[in-house]
């Protein structure tokens, strides 16, 4: 290597520098600005993400992070893990240590240790920490070969790390941290010493099964989360209390919605009464919007046989999400993963001409997707679901007017219930386990881009996001929170009219293939009321409410007038009950705030002889006494309300 060979390092501020070839990041930090480079806790060099520590012999583009720059957070996340298991480690020696990444505002480690921790267990593991980063120990990193890695952890007793690196390919480049008495497998960077964390709080202990796979051996999860100063820190806090208040599974057993046990199985959802009225309600809008809009309605089986999943490609690309085989007469059938074979189907069924189409079929139907057990959650991630589906099959010219239509008809969709902040993203083929020649990729990819630009959406590109058939626009939403879900998506298909040989007979008389457009707005409709109920904390507007009031007599005496007047409601078509409980008419009350209810309607002795009720609004008070003409008129007058907001 040539002594003191200089090279050039460009600044983001448009000025170069030259430094002396294999300096480390730190020092050339220092030497641009000694200050600023008191606060770094990391780099960009030549856009990949590196420590103060790495050596530099080349020209590049520098990029100092520090605490401020969002860059900053996923690595003191990282970092804060690290930390976390060391003192893990010096607490309980007969730990071992498995995975500990960063993930959104958190970071978890998973740790195989008996018995397992409790919550009552952290604050002993955050005191220990703080002596760590109080100490401000140096985070170091060094590169090691396969061999050198499999000595190291068999000598440490990490099982986990060992199997970690059987998995890792051959030839790639190993890395370990080492920070004080704790060494870990890891890719970095991470912040220079463990001094530089300012501000974490761990929040709980789950349990987690290794890889997510319930066949294997159920570990102890400790979540925490980090940030680079105090402030921000009771910032986040402060936020996940009021996400555990809108803790959608919380808020779901409370309103008496739905659930899920064991005894029925792990990411299978129960409906109680009110849950399926509100599920009811939903699909009732979604068939309504559809129909007005040229929609279709079909219905497939819940299973097909096997070579239907294999003409689709399903079994080669998709397999790992599919539950595996039922035998039938010598047959081998699969439970639906996707509606989209047997649309298909029906399209087959008889000729097709241009005159035809384009032609829109749309199925809530049910599917199901094995999902390991470890990422199951609530309604957001379940095992079976109900999907609003929709394919529509169309020429080449019609396709770009069916995008525009799409997207448009997905807003206004969204915006009904509420839903206002959106995401829009367009997915790219994937790198591996993809169908079609990239050309065809490219030019269904700026289809779905030219769609967008023509209604003047902003959208992100997601590279390799798309499905194994073709590109995607999804569309995120953003609820009270500013936490982003993702429901729709218009996938492009370029894969499935091929395979089945769809086709149709052109204006010139010679057969053609059309192309396809897979379509679900709500994505699934389990995830979405999960999304609502948080959005909403379940206090849902009178046109959505599953009970939209209740009719509550003060004393016995007024039960028989009371159901009148209740079954005077249920004769008008609203979702009422009665409570004729042997209770308080305050006890009453609170029940029906508590369930969230919108409408009361409170019957005593003087409204009984007038045919009278008294009205209260939950959150509004008492409204007054009306006779029952004008109550009835007051809660379709707010239910029309409702749905002039939401048009």
């Amino acid at each position: 290597m040539e002594p003191n060979r200089q090279i050039t390092i460009n600044l983001p501020n448009g000025k170069s520098v030259s430094v002396t070839a294999g300096k480390t990041i730190g020092q050339i930090a220092n030497l641009v600005n000694e200050k600023f480079s008191q606060e770094a806790i990391a780099a960009r060099f030549n856009g990949r993400f590196v420590d103060l520590s790495a050596i530099v012999e080349m020209d590049g583009d520098l990029e100092i992070i520090t605490p401020d720059d969002p860059a900053a957070h996923e690595i003191l996340l990282h970092s804060t893990s690290h930390i976390m298991a060391q003192a893990v480690k010096q607490l309980y020696p007969q730990a071992k240590v498995t995975i500990g990444p960063a993930i959104e505002n958190r970071f978890y480690y998973d740790f195989d240790i008996e018995p397992a921790l409790t919550d009552a267990d952290l604050p002993k593991i955050e005191e220990r920490m703080q002596q760590i980063i109080a100490a401000d120990i140096p985070i170091t990193r060094r590169e090691i070969n396969r061999t050198e890695a499999i000595q190291l952890f068999s000598n440490m007793g990490e099982t986990y790390k060992l199997e970690l690196i059987e998995a890792i390919a051959p030839d790639e480049v190993l890395s370990i941290y080492t920070q004080g008495d704790f060494t870990d497998l890891c890719r970095g960077p991470h912040v220079p010493s463990t001094g530089k964390i300012k501000a974490f709080k761990l929040l709980n202990v789950a349990g987690a099964y290794w890889r997510g796979d319930s066949r294997n051996k159920m570990l102890t999860r400790v979540y925490g989360t980090s940030f680079a100063t105090p402030q921000e820190l009771k910032k986040y806090l402060n936020f996940l209390e009021e996400a555990k208040r809108r803790d959608h599974r919380k808020l779901g057993k409370g309103l008496e919605l739905f659930e899920i046990n064991d005894q029925v199985g792990p990411g299978l959802v129960i409906w109680y009464p009110r849950g399926a009225t509100l599920l009811q309600i939903i699909k009732d809008y979604w068939i309504k919007m559809h129909l007005e809009r040229g929609y279709e309605l079909v219905q497939s089986p819940h299973i097909g046989k096997a070579q239907l999943w294999q003409t689709s490609g399903h079994l080669d690309f998709y397999k790992e999400s599919m539950f595996d085989a039922m035998e039938v007469e010598g047959d081998s059938y699969y439970i639906k993963p996707m509606n989209c074979p047997f649309h298909i189907q029906i399209y087959k069924a008889k000729t097709r001409s241009y005159r035809d189409l384009p032609i829109r079929y749309a199925e809530l139907g049910t599917v199901y997707r094995y999902e390991l057990s470890g990422v199951l959650h609530g309604l957001m991630r379940v095992r079976g679901f109900t999907q609003d589906d929709a394919h529509i099959v169309c020429t080449p010219e019609q396709l770009d007017s069916e995008i525009e239509n799409l997207v448009k008809f997905s807003f206004d969709y969204l915006q009904t219930f509420g839903f206002k902040d959106f995401e829009v993203y367009v997915a790219t083929r994937p790198k591996e386990k993809y169908v079609g020649e990239p050309e065809k990729w490219q030019q269904a990819t700026e289809s779905l881009q030219k769609a967008l630009s023509i209604l003047g959406v902003e959208y992100h590109i997601d590279e390799g996001g798309g499905a194994f058939y073709g590109p995607k626009i999804d569309i995120k939403i953003r609820d009270a929170l500013q936490r982003s879900w993702q429901c729709t998506t218009i996938q492009f298909d370029f894969n499935l009219p091929q395979r089945f040989a769809m086709e149709y007979t052109d204006s010139d008389g010679l057969q053609k293939q059309p192309y396809m457009i897979h379509r679900a707005i709500m994505g699934s409709l389990e995830r979405f009321v999960g999304v609502l109920l948080e959005h909403t904390v379940g206090d849902f507007p009178v046109w959505l409410a599953p009970v939209q009031g209740v009719v509550i007599p003060i004393t016995s005496a007024q039960n028989e007038v009371a159901d009148k007047f209740y079954r005077y409601l249920k004769s008008n078509a609203l979702r009422v009950e009665i409570n004729c409980k042997n209770e308080t008419v305050g006890a009453k009350i609170r029940q029906a705030e508590l369930m969230k209810v919108p409408f009361m309607f409170v019957i005593g002795e003087r409204e009984a002889a007038n045919e009278q009720v008294s009205i209260r609004r939950r959150k509004g008070g008492n409204l007054g006494v009306f006779d029952w003409a004008n109550a009835l008129k007051i809660i379709r007058q707010e239910i029309e309300l409702n749905k002039e907001d939401k048009s």
